[in-house]
């Protein structure tokens, strides 16, 4: 199954299974392409918000108009945080964003309770290793793009460039299909 992709510069669509790495600066505005992402092409998304609470995840889709009856929230700063955490049909918790394995189960339940066209976002693999070490985000990564191709599904994970060194990005890029580049200018390169 292939996926339109709608982002500039970027092939107009990719096969399912396809896990797209998304560097970007610090202070970039990746939240165009994670909403360009949802909007085209898609029957279900699960966003796995490890730098922003559900309730921050579900203001900027409503800002960037995307249907939000699409929307599945993994949240995993909430309970760290203390706030509350009264899970629903469409957002979930785990505890801190070092929980590695809870955010794969939870990213194997979406993906198994989901048919049609499904998407992942991953936000972001920096916070992740921020909490987490470099080698279990590593191995997390791998276990969600094979669940992308086991399940047909294309994901878009988020890394900032200017927070890791070059071996650190270089090992992320390995492990994805596609990288799009996102530059200070807003402008976008991409590579598959």
């Amino acid at each position: 199954m292939d996926y339109t992709l709608a982002v500039e510069n970027a092939p107009e669509t990719i096969a399912g299974g396809t896990g797209v790495l998304l560097l970007h600066p610090s202070i970039g505005e990746t939240d165009r392409i994670d909403t360009d992402f949802f909007k085209t092409d898609t029957d279900h998304f699960l966003v796995v918000s490890t730098r922003t609470t559900a309730r921050e995840v579900e203001q900027k889709l409503e800002h960037y108009d995307v249907d939000e009856d699409s929307a599945v929230i993994l949240d995993t700063l909430s309970v760290e945080r203390g706030y509350s955490r009264r899970g629903t049909d469409d957002v979930h918790y785990v505890s801190a964003p070092d929980d590695l394995d809870g955010i794969v189960a939870k990213v194997e339940a979406f993906l198994t309770s989901h048919d049609g066209k499904v998407r992942l976002s991953v936000d972001s693999i920096t916070e992740m290793i921020y909490y987490a070490d470099e080698d279990g985000v590593v191995d997390a990564t791998e276990n969600l793009c094979g669940l992308l191709a086991d399940h047909d599904a294309v994901g878009l994970f988020h890394l900032s460039k200017e927070v890791h060194d070059e071996a650190t990005i270089d090992r992320f890029r390995e492990r994805f299909d596609g990288v799009i580049d996102l530059d200070d200018d807003g402008s976008v390169t991409a590579e598959f």
